[in-house]
C-alpha cells in the first residue's frame, strides 16, 4: 500500500477547506448581480456584505474599509499604484525592502520606469529590517512605505507597527503585504497603525482568484480598473460572488481556530527543525530565530542542490519548494536569501517547508527520514550539486 503523500508547501497555497467549498457551492445558485436593485441582486449583495464583515473582523478593520480584488497581487498593485497616481506630483519617492514579494518589487520597478524613485532597503542576516533605516531614507518627496508583514520564504516578521509610527509622524502612508501573515500571527490594522493591507484567500483555506485590500477611511487612491462603481468605486467589475463567499467563510474559520492552530504548528515546526539539525550534519536555519511565523522553516543543506532535493522528495511523496511559487521555475537563486547575505550556492541549497492545519507529527517523522536518506545519498554519490 502506497503511503499518503505529504504536502508541506502551504505558503504557496492551502487546500480549499470543505466548509468553504460547501458554502461556495450553495452561493452559486444566487446568480443575481450584486449591483442590481431587485431581489435577486440584493440576495447576492447580502452574501458579499457578510463576507466583507467576516474579513473585516479577522483583521480588525471595518467593513467599509475592505475592497475585494482578484488576489494578493492585485491588492498590492492597487495599493502601490493607486497611491502613486493619487499623490502630489512632487512626492514621487517610495520606500520598500529588497525581500518583498514580486507583487511589490515588480510594481515598484514599473514605477521606476515612470520616473518614481524607489529605495530598496537592506535586511540583516535574519531577514529583519531595522526601522531606523526607514527613518533615515524618509524625505519630503516620500509618499509611501510598503513593507511586508511576514516574509513568504523565510517567515521573518517585520516591525511594521514601529515603522508605521515613524511614517505617521512624517505624514507618510504605509502599506503592508500581509498575505503570508494572516492567520499565522494576530493582526489588527488599527494596532499596526497602517493605512493599507493586502490579503489573499487561498493562503487561509479559501479559493484562488480572490483577495482584498484593506484601506483606512480617508486614504485616497486612484483605481487601476476603469469601469463601474463596484467596491466603493475602487475596483470596477461585477463581483465574484462565490469567490467572495468562500473568502468570507475561510476568514470565519481562521478567526475561530487561529490561536489553537498557531501553537500546534509552532510545536511541530520546532520539533521538525531540531530533528533535522540533529540528524543531518551542516543543516542551517534561514530566518529570524524568534520573530518568525510559526509554520515556516527554510533550511539550507550545504552541498546539496535544492532543486534536485525537491524533485527527489517529490518522488518520495513529499511536496516542498525552493522558494516563492511565483518564481520557483525561473532557476534563479532566491532574491530573499541573497538579500540576507547568502551567496548563490547557499541560496540554491535551500528548501522551504511550510506546514498547515492538517500537518501531523507522524508526517514530520517521515519527512525527516526521507530527508536524511536523500541528502545522504546525494552527498555520497557526488551528484548533489548537479543541476537537475
Amino acid at each position: 500500500m502506497l503511503e499518503k503523500r505529504i504536502y508541506l508547501d502551504h505558503n504557496a497555497t492551502t487546500r480549499l477547506h470543505p466548509s468553504v467549498r460547501d458554502e461556495m457551492f450553495l452561493s452559486m445558485d444566487v446568480f443575481g448581480n450584486p449591483s442590481s436593485v431587485h431581489s435577486y441582486g440584493q440576495e447576492a449583495r447580502r452574501l458579499v456584505d457578510l463576507a466583507r464583515q467576516r474579513l473585516a473582523k479577522l483583521i480588525g478593520a471595518t467593513p467599509d474599509e475592505i475592497i475585494f480584488t482578484s488576489g494578493g497581487t492585485e491588492a498590492c498593485n492597487l495599493a502601490i499604484m493607486g497611491i502613486a497616481d493619487a499623490s502630489d506630483v512632487r512626492r514621487r519617492h517610495i520606500i520598500t525592502t529588497s525581500v518583498e514579494h514580486q507583487a511589490v518589487l515588480n510594481t515598484c520597478r514599473f514605477l521606476e520606469n515612470r520616473g518614481f524613485r524607489i529605495t530598496y532597503l537592506s535586511v540583516d542576516s535574519n531577514g529583519l529590517l531595522d526601522p531606523s533605516d526607514v527613518e533615515r531614507e524618509i524625505n519630503e518627496d516620500s509618499s509611501l512605505i510598503t513593507i511586508m508583514l511576514a516574509n513568504n520564504e523565510v517567515g521573518t516578521i517585520q516591525p511594521v507597527a514601529e515603522i508605521a509610527a515613524i511614517a505617521k509622524s512624517k505624514g507618510i502612508l504605509v502599506h503592508t503585504d500581509a498575505v503570508q501573515a494572516v492567520g499565522k500571527i494576530p493582526i489588527n490594522v488599527k494596532n499596526l497603525g497602517i493605512d493599507l493591507l493586502s490579503i489573499s484567500a487561498h493562503k487561509v483555506g479559501g479559493p484562488k482568484g480572490i483577495g482584498a485590500l484593506s484601506m483606512r477611511c480617508g486614504v485616497r487612491l486612484t483605481p487601476l480598473l476603469k469601469g463601474g462603481h463596484q467596491e466603493h468605486g475602487l475596483r470596477a467589475g461585477t463581483e465574484n460572488v462565490p469567490g467572495i463567499v468562500g473568502f468570507g467563510k475561510a476568514c470565519d474559520l481562521t478567526m475561530a481556530h487561529q490561536d489553537e492552530w498557531r501553537e500546534t504548528v509552532r510545536v511541530l515546526r520546532d520539533r521538525f527543525e531540531r530533528d533535522v539539525l540533529n540528524q543531518i550534519p551542516g543543516t542551517q536555519i534561514n530566518g529570524h530565530p524568534t520573530q518568525r511565523i510559526p509554520n515556516t522553516s527554510n533550511l539550507s543543506f550545504p552541498g546539496v542542490n535544492g532543486e534536485y532535493l525537491t524533485m527527489n522528495l517529490d518522488l518520495a511523496g513529499v511536496a516542498v519548494s525552493t522558494g516563492a511559487a511565483c518564481s520557483s521555475t525561473d532557476n534563479e537563486p532566491s532574491h530573499v536569501l541573497l538579500a540576507m547575505g547568502k551567496n548563490a550556492e547557499e541560496a540554491r541549497n535551500s528548501l522551504r517547508f511550510s506546514f498547515g492545519i492538517d500537518t501531523t507529527s507522524e508526517e514530520m517523522d517521515r519527512v525527516v527520514e526521507h530527508l536524511r536518506y536523500i541528502v545522504g545519498q546525494l552527498r555520497r554519490t557526488g551528484r548533489s550539486q548537479e543541476k537537475p
